[in-house]
């Protein structure tokens, strides 16, 4: 067991933090990123059929995330409330996301049952790990910046463990059977498996919760309490669609490369004039996802002084803002040499912008959380984080659902290999509607979500001086319960 001098040690504690979303990031980003392709261009699922699974299995995840977060308020060992769950989850975790990518040699009907059962223990095992996880940031200090710098480090090695895992999931479908066989993509999640639970081991190790809350009233008085804390409805409305514009766009990556980005696509620079040399690298969904996490890395490093300078509300609404136009922006850019290069560019930007948002987002969180105790004089951690990530995880459902049904009722196509004309030699193109659908969902309609979100967050009353307040209030209350 690590000793109490390196857990004592508030660096190895940042980092220790953030090996846990590593962890679940490196899962959740190829799921969000690839799954639908998956079900649909190599497991065998329609999309109609794709879609209502990412619906159903989410919505699942999403409403056992307040009955695993009362669970873990009310545990107690010697190690906590919240960290006992990453040891004894960890081997599940891993186990659940190989079965998900496991691709039976069965019938339609078999096959699709299979889909159902194995996404429903994933999303159950997430839950069981993720949650507990996510509350631990409400017990591991009382001051609201340094839970700003714990939620920066979780963020900034989770786009880590993302960047990654999406860098290199193709190139080891590849290498372990074929990006386009079942026993590519089952090998290529062994391997990230494998490395999801050595990381949430780590975050065991090297966490500590310091702050020792008791919940002592009911389940219904925290419900109730819950429901009756505005803060906290208006940061699930906000967060929901910061989570749906996240999942339209990740959903819509995989199709995009495939349909409108040419295959063999490269990014080329000449290295000077008259050399004749030029540096070419290809132009594929696994670069532009990966180039996106390391932005969005860069994005974390600057939420904290964003949110110091500016204050948490101040800063949502001005990232989302800047969303929304790029997103715009995005739909007019040609498919070209040029254009790749400014499709790369504008992957960086909008990314770096997510990434500020989202330790943003969980630091708001746990301010709610804050509220919620000095309010209503209940230890409720658990539940509201809990509670929060299911509105995102509605968002999720939504978001990744909505995007494969627009493609089917724009007529995508997504075994092209059915395709008569294809026998002819003929080269195979989606519809035009098919491929302007494609287009906004990666411009227009996610441009659209991000304005909801300016609106929602307006009405967001834990400014900075609110939650100086109330830590001043909270040390009193807490020292008068010792």
């Amino acid at each position: 067991m690590v000793n109490d001098q390196i857990v004592n040690s508030k660096w190895l504690r940042h980092i220790g933090y953030g090996f846990g979303d590593m962890s679940s990031s490196m899962f959740w980003k190829v799921f969000s990123y690839y799954l639908p392709f998956f079900y649909s261009n190599i497991f065998g699922l329609s999309l109609k059929d794709a879609g209502i699974i990412l619906l159903v299995t989410r919505i699942w995840d999403a409403v056992s995330d307040p009955m695993m977060g009362i669970l873990a308020d009310r545990t107690q060992t010697r190690w906590g409330k919240y960290r006992p769950y990453l040891l004894f989850v960890a081997p599940l975790f891993s186990i659940a996301g190989i079965l998900l990518f496991t691709t039976p040699d069965w019938g339609y009907t078999a096959k699709l049952v299979w889909a159902y059962a194995t996404y429903i223990l994933m999303m159950t095992v997430y839950t069981g790990i993720n949650v507990p996880y996510g509350a631990m940031l409400g017990v591991m200090t009382a001051d609201s910046q340094e839970k700003t710098v714990y939620s920066s480090f979780r963020m900034f090695f989770a786009y880590g463990g993302s960047f990654l895992a999406l860098f290199l999931w193709e190139p080891l479908c590849n290498a372990l059977g074929g990006y386009n066989t079942p026993q590519g993509w089952f090998w290529a999640m062994v391997v990230i498996a494998a490395a999801c639970f050595v990381l949430f081991i780590c975050c065991f190790l090297l966490t500590k919760e310091e702050l020792k809350t008791v919940s002592t009233v009911s389940i219904g008085s925290d419900f109730k309490a819950l429901l009756s804390n505005k803060p906290w409805w208006i940061l699930i409305g906000a967060a929901l669609c910061f989570n749906l514009f996240c999942t339209v766009r990740g959903a819509t990556v995989a199709y995009y490369f495939a349909d409108i980005i040419p295959e063999g696509a490269t990014l080329s620079l000449s290295l000077g004039e008259g050399r004749g040399e030029v540096f070419q690298l290809l132009f594929y969904a696994g670069l532009f996802l990966a180039v996106g996490e390391v932005s969005n890395m860069i994005g974390v490093a600057l939420c904290v002084p964003l949110a110091a300078r500016f204050g948490k509300k101040t800063t949502f609404i001005a990232v989302n803002i800047a969303l929304c136009i790029l997103s715009v922006l995005f739909f007019f850019i040609p498919v070209s040499q040029t254009g790749f290069w400014l499709m790369l560019l504008a992957q960086i930007l909008i990314s770096m912008l997510t990434g500020v948002m989202s330790p943003l987002v969980w630091s708001m969180y746990a301010d709610v959380s804050d509220y919620a105790e000095q309010k209503y004089k209940t230890a409720s951690t658990g539940l509201i984080f809990s509670s929060s990530s299911m509105a995102q995880k509605f968002g999720g459902a939504i978001g990744g659902s909505a995007a494969l049904w627009l493609l089917a009722a724009c007529g995508y196509i997504s075994n092209p290999q059915t395709i008569s004309n294809l026998q002819t030699g003929e080269a195979f193109t989606q519809p035009d509607s098919a491929l302007l659908c494609l287009r906004c969902l990666m411009s227009f309609i996610p441009a659209a979500v991000s304005i909801i979100a300016v609106l929602v967050v307006s009405f967001y009353p834990l400014t900075t001086a609110r939650m100086k307040e109330i830590d001043a209030q909270l040390k009193i209350q807490r020292n008068e319960k010792m």
